[in-house]
């Protein structure tokens, strides 16, 4: 867009939309881009599908790094201070104020994210009055997916596997896909760095992955996101 089209179209949204990922390792076999990847993608979904739901969603650029800091021991991870993070996002949600948007929408895919992004949403409602939504992508197809993989297909396990091989297979190195080696934990534990839970880097099984079992969730997670959304 040129900042014509952005005038009109944060005008006429019922969203603008801030995807979210992360640059961090993920394991051996996908690259540090998967948080992006998914944020781009599955938003898309969501802005393409948005009219069968009387929606208008303006997407802006993702936002490639985020709160990575438990990722730092492998190479490749780029992350924000958590209060770093925090202020960008309230500063981008003030720019689209700024240009009239009405309703904010942030969608994430990093885990690690969350925390500073309920901070940052309580900042931009109560000091700033800017309505904002928040769909953590995950949250809305848990049951399905623990359905089809169990409860341990989290970090560049089967899930997030199965979306890169569905949107771009040509950044899977398959022969590197395997099992992740996990080392015990205690529950008590808070915080722990990535390789003190896993050798690889990952969690779960990614050889277990699933394209086409996930092609199907994300049609299905995409209508109930948006369902969600529906403006009254």
């Amino acid at each position: 867009m040129t900042w014509e089209d952005a005038a009109v179209a944060f005008e006429t949204a019922d969203y603008v939309v801030l995807p979210c990922g992360s640059t961090e390792q993920h394991s051996l076999h996908l690259p540090t881009s998967v948080d992006t990847l998914r944020s781009s993608y599955l938003t898309d979904e969501l802005a393409e599908r948005a009219p069968a739901y009387d929606l208008e969603l303006l997407v802006l650029p993702p936002l490639p790094y985020g709160y990575s800091e438990h990722h730092l021991p492998f190479a490749g991870t780029i992350t924000l201070d958590a209060d770093t993070y925090q202020n960008v996002i309230v500063e981008i949600g003030q720019s689209a104020k700024e240009h009239g948007a009405e309703r904010f929408l942030i969608t994430n895919f990093h885990a690690g994210n969350i925390e500073p992004h309920k901070l940052a949403i309580d900042r931009l409602q109560r000091d700033h009055g800017l309505p904002t939504r928040y769909v953590n992508w995950t949250d809305f197809a848990r049951d399905t997916l623990e359905e089809r993989f169990g409860d341990e297909w989290g970090h560049a396990g089967e899930h997030e596997t199965s979306v890169i091989e569905h949107y771009r297979p040509d950044l899977v190195r398959q022969e590197k896909k395997q099992p992740q080696t996990m080392h015990d934990a205690d529950d008590s534990e808070a915080f722990r760095y990535f390789d003190d839970l896993t050798v690889e880097g990952g969690l779960g099984d990614p050889t277990a992955s699933d394209p086409e079992f996930v092609a199907e969730v994300i049609a299905e997670t995409t209508d109930t996101i948006l369902a969600d959304l529906t403006v009254e």
